[in-house]
C-alpha cells in the first residue's frame, strides 16, 4: 500500500487560489493512478480530479472543470492540485488517493489508499 499525506488546504477568499500536495511514500507510486476527493459537512465524498499512473490521462469534475489542474511528480512521489478562481462551495476537507485500477478512475472505491485529508475554506 501507499501511505499518503496531505498538505496545502487553509482559508482563502472567493476568487484566490490554493495549491494542495499529497507527498507519497512506497515504491509503487509511480505505478498508481491518483486521485482527489473532497467532503463538505453532511455531504457525501465526492470525485474532483484523477490522473493516470504515467501522468498522461486527466479527468475532473464538471464543478471543477477549468479551474482546477491535478499533475504529478514520480521523481518526487508527490500529486498536485492547482485550485484557481475558488468559491464558497468549493470548501471542503480534500482527500487524495491512490488506485491500482488503469487509465482514470472515479470511483472512491477504486481507491484503496487515502490520506488524513486537508481542510480547505473558501469565504464569500
Amino acid at each position: 500500500q501507499v501511505q499518503l499525506v496531505e498538505s496545502g488546504g487553509g482559508l482563502v477568499q472567493a476568487g484566490g487560489s490554493l495549491r494542495l500536495s499529497c507527498a507519497a511514500s512506497g515504491r509503487t507510486f509511480s505505478t498508481v493512478a491518483m486521485g482527489w476527493f473532497r467532503q463538505a459537512p453532511g455531504k457525501e465524498r465526492e470525485f474532483v480530479a484523477v490522473i493516470s499512473w504515467s501522468g498522461g490521462s486527466t479527468a475532473y469534475s464538471d464543478s471543477v472543470k477549468g479551474r482546477f489542474t491535478i499533475s504529478r511528480d514520480n521523481a518526487k512521489n508527490t500529486v498536485y492540485l492547482q485550485m484557481n478562481s475558488l468559491k464558497p462551495e468549493d470548501t471542503a476537507a480534500y482527500y487524495c488517493a491512490a488506485s491500482s485500477s488503469l487509465g482514470v478512475p472515479r470511483g472512491h472505491r477504486d481507491f484503496g489508499s487515502w490520506g488524513q485529508g486537508t481542510q480547505v475554506t473558501v469565504s464569500s
